[in-house]
């Protein structure tokens, strides 16, 4: 944890200390039309590996996790394919979702693909390795690299620098991450083999079925504000949207991040010894919720003031839209467990029609909100409250999935013992 936040955390203050700068490079239009291009991209690369990346973390033969990783990389050039099919196939649907007319946007949007279903794979085998310390110097050569080429490229403001920079950062972040499995694949090269691909590939298909699935819908999910609020608001508000959900969850994800691989890979270790995995659970969702009150206390009472003072006054509507925000992204901010250990104990069936039910509930309250005309920020914080309910929902399903599983955490029974 120590060394990934270390990495994340340098990573962190370079950009916030260039935000103010390319916030005022960028119009709100502008982070509008990047936000739909990197919400295309989420939605696309949350299936891009058919979430096979997780899977790799289970073996316990270094040789088999190998071949899934092979898997991966491969059903990531298939899934570019299948983009580029789909460009032509139903000509101006990514176009207009995007909203960025370019000759350029074909070309970065399939790379981009390319290179997210690399740096799954390539990330994923860096923290089944352990080599926590190349993840996290990844996390600075990407930000180091998106901000420098953002405000280098930005002088004339626009969308297309931002995506160019962003996929450009991405691609240096893989490079750095993939040196690692290149030495194992090199190491391991005879033990790769088709039918082992295979018949890993049939041994794990609940990934691609529920998990990857899941990661697709839940991705859905988190770009319809923009994509909806685009379509009744204007780009402008969507643009102001995505800005202030951007700068509450970089600070988030500077824990989150590095908690993701640490305690997946502890969890799997946990899992693999027979240990129990009830007693961290618990830890980590409480102790997740204990570190996140104070900062959301913060931005509930003075989110307006900071964003206009730091980035400019056309952002103060970004900081009241960062306020309605913080409810559900405090919750979401807890839920890492849940989605973890989800995985890991195999309930992807149940989560997976979990997922169904928030998109369902997120869509609804957006079209309820557009429909009826309610003004853009109470739409927000309405989407933001059911967002808070649907989490909590998750956190409180996968604890009692493990407590049916385990029986009450340790700490139970020794209270019991004591009386």
């Amino acid at each position: 944890m120590l060394v990934l936040m270390t990495g994340s955390a340098i990573a962190q203050v370079l950009g916030f200390a260039l935000t103010p700068i390319i916030s005022r490079l960028y119009s709100e239009a502008d982070f509008g039309e990047f936000s739909s291009f990197n919400n295309v991209l989420s939605i696309i690369g949350a299936g891009v590996c058919l979430d096979y990346t997780q899977a790799l973390m289970l073996p316990k033969e270094k040789d088999k996790a190998l071949n899934v990783f092979v898997l991966s990389c491969l059903l990531s050039g298939l899934c570019v394919v299948g983009v580029l099919i789909f460009w032509f196939a139903v000509p101006g649907f990514l176009q207009r979702k995007i909203h960025v007319e370019s000759m350029w946007m074909l070309p970065l949007l399939l790379v981009a693909v390319l290179i997210t279903g690399i740096n799954h794979a390539c990330q994923a085998w860096c923290v089944r390795n352990k080599e926590f310390s190349t993840t996290s110097s990844s996390q600075v050569i990407r930000s180091v690299a998106n901000n420098s080429a953002q405000i280098g490229l930005g002088l004339n403001g626009g969308a297309l620098p931002l995506i160019a920079g962003s996929v450009l950062a991405d691609f240096l972040a893989t490079i750095n991450l993939a040196r690692v499995a290149w030495r194992d694949l090199v190491a391991l090269r005879r033990e790769i083999r088709w039918e082992r691909i295979w018949q890993l590939a049939k041994d794990y298909r609940d990934f691609p079925l529920y998990s990857a699935s899941r990661n697709v819908i839940n991705a859905l999910s988190s770009g319809l504000p923009v994509f909806l609020l685009t379509q009744y608001y204007g780009i402008a508000v969507a643009g102001a949207y995505a800005f202030g959900q951007r700068l509450l969850w970089v600070p988030m994800g500077f824990v989150t991040g590095a908690l993701r691989q640490v305690l997946f890979q502890k969890a799997c270790e946990t899992h693999n010894h027979g240990g129990r995995l009830l007693p961290l659970y618990l830890k980590t969702t409480v102790g997740l919720l204990a570190l996140i009150i104070v900062p959301s206390a913060v931005t509930i009472f003075w989110a307006p003031q900071i964003f206009a003072w730091v980035f400019g006054a056309k952002w103060l509507v970004a900081g009241e839209y960062a306020r309605s925000l913080i409810l559900w992204l405090m919750v979401a901010f807890c839920n890492l467990p849940a989605i973890l250990f989800a995985r890991l104990i195999r309930i992807q069936r149940p989560v997976f029609f979990y997922e169904l039910v928030l998109l369902a509930a997120r869509a609804g309250t957006l079209y309820y909100g557009g429909i009826y005309q309610v003004s853009a920020g109470r739409t927000i914080w309405l989407f933001s409250l059911v967002g808070a309910i649907m989490n909590a929902v998750l956190i409180v399903m996968v604890g009692y999935a493990l407590y049916k599983r385990e029986g009450s955490p340790d700490i139970h029974f020794d209270l019991k013992t004591n009386e």
